[in-house]
């Protein structure tokens, strides 16, 4: 028997540690996180429509997140950001449209302080303004038990969603991957929508990823700040560039 509990704590331990099949956090050798002085990225958004979320969505009394100015998301990135409470939404726009050329075409920045700290968010595109289409994501932390405000992620576990990374590194994003929907030109990106992951593991509140699994991330955020943390975005193509 004591042999057995041995071998069952040694695999208990190399479960909790072990890491998911995504690239790991900036810095890390496989990582994806592009640099805010990157010099790929050529211009960053320049206008925004921002619709503000509940601090938290389970007690609307609470009102709605409340900092930072929606400028703070267009320009360069510089730590200063917007928060967009649970659900909130911005739409982001360029001075020329975004087109698809080899290798990520944008990067979505988030503010957070570290590497686990991570407050996530689904990041759609448009063509004309009006119709999104959103890139596929994937979140494999567990939803048996709610992260709190300030718990922690491993970006091992998560694919396709913004706030992957910290402070200071974006997120990338390759328009190859939505080519061939219908009402989509991959070569004319006029909007990019950023949409706050409610970490929620509450059916009644919860984000779902492409697979329809939870997203459990830092939760309940009932504070000015709540939610997704947008700082900027930047782009590495557009049809100025293209041409």
């Amino acid at each position: 028997m004591r042999t057995f509990l041995t071998y069952l704590i040694m695999f208990c331990a190399a479960f909790v540690h072990a890491q998911g099949p995504y690239p790991p956090a900036a810095g890390n050798s496989g990582s994806t996180a592009i640099a805010w002085d990157d010099e790929r990225i050529i211009t960053w958004a320049s206008g925004i429509q921002l619709e503000r979320g509940f601090m938290n969505i389970a007690d609307t009394s609470s009102g709605k997140a409340t900092h930072g100015e929606k400028d703070w998301a267009l320009g360069i990135s510089d730590l200063a950001a917007v928060s967009l409470g649970d659900g909130g939404i911005a739409i982001l726009t360029f001075q020329n449209p975004i087109i698809n050329l080899p290798g990520p075409d944008f990067a979505v920045f988030e503010n957070s302080f570290n590497d686990n700290f991570l407050e996530l968010a689904f990041v759609e595109v448009s063509s004309d303004g009006v119709e999104f289409h959103r890139f596929s994501n994937h979140s494999l932390t567990s939803n048996l038990m709610q992260i709190d405000a300030f718990g922690t992620i491993d970006p091992t576990d998560i694919h396709g969603l913004a706030g992957k990374y910290r402070a200071e590194y974006g997120t990338p994003f390759d328009l190859e991957e939505l080519k061939g929907i219908a009402g989509l030109d991959v070569n004319n990106i006029t909007h990019i929508k950023i949409v706050d992951v409610v970490g929620s593991i509450d059916t009644n509140y919860a984000s779902v990823d492409a697979q329809g699994n939870i997203i459990n991330d830092p939760w309940p955020t009932d504070f000015a700040s709540g939610g997704f943390d947008l700082d900027a975005v930047g782009v590495l193509s557009n049809q100025f560039t293209g041409i």
